[in-house]
């Protein structure tokens, strides 16, 4: 039996407000295997985006418990989750998130310089996979000097660079037209064959949800059903 790379039990994730205690995720429990390109759809507010963060360590369940890897995440330090993120997950964002004096080459390779990659091989690896999703020639511009749709294709290169085995993307194709949307989709599957990255993605676009392997709904912060391709 495959060991879920992502694996979710009883996870919580409950805010304090003026107004009130605000349940986020109410008992969520999830699995996801290697290989999938797996989506989580549901409206603003339902949850997805506080799921997607729970998974990445860029916050704490309230209760319950997370392992990525087959490792339990939930009771590490704030700098052994950080470590962990850093070397086996990838983040694309809807912002892209790209670093606005660095080179197009020079953000694909920061992950890279974090983990301490040698300067040919995370060039040579930078370059081959900026040539994957369309950008060859483009290394040496800044992001600025870039169309959105080719910053998010340099934010998607960044995230596969270190070889992660999950990436997580919260509503990759946001500020995107249809065109350019269908087209990073098209991409990301690609890569998911290709790379054999696990594609964790969220979206309330039905156009792009109906792209995914497996997804599942989240209403008010439980899952409501599940759909499999």
């Amino acid at each position: 039996m495959t060991t879920p790379v992502v694996r979710l039990a009883n996870v919580q994730r409950y805010y304090e407000t003026p107004a009130g205690t605000v349940k986020a995720l109410d008992g969520v429990d999830l699995e996801v295997t290697a290989g999938e390109f797996f989506a989580i759809a549901g409206p603003s507010g339902s949850g997805k985006s506080t799921l997607l963060n729970l998974i990445g360590m860029l916050d704490r369940a309230t209760a319950g418990t997370i392992h990525i890897n087959d490792r339990l995440v939930t009771d590490l330090t704030r700098t052994e989750q950080a470590l962990l993120r850093r070397e086996g997950i990838g983040f694309i964002f809807q912002s892209y998130n790209l670093i606005p004096v660095l080179t197009v080459l020079e953000n694909v390779e920061y992950v890279m310089l974090l983990l301490d990659w040698n300067k040919k091989e995370r060039r040579d690896r930078a370059r081959a996979v900026l040539a994957e999703v369309g950008l060859e020639g483009l290394e040496n511009r800044k992001p600025r000097e870039l169309s959105g749709g080719q910053q998010q294709r340099v934010a998607v290169a960044r995230a596969i660079a270190s070889r992660p085995s999950i990436v997580l993307a919260d509503e990759p194709t946001a500020n995107l037209d249809v065109a350019t949307s269908m087209a990073l989709l098209d991409m990301m599957e690609e890569l998911n064959k290709i790379e054999k990255v696990t594609f964790v993605f969220s979206s309330h676009d039905p156009k792009i949800l109906k792209r995914a392997g497996r997804l599942i709904h989240v209403v008010d912060g439980r899952i409501d059903r599940e759909e499999k391709r």
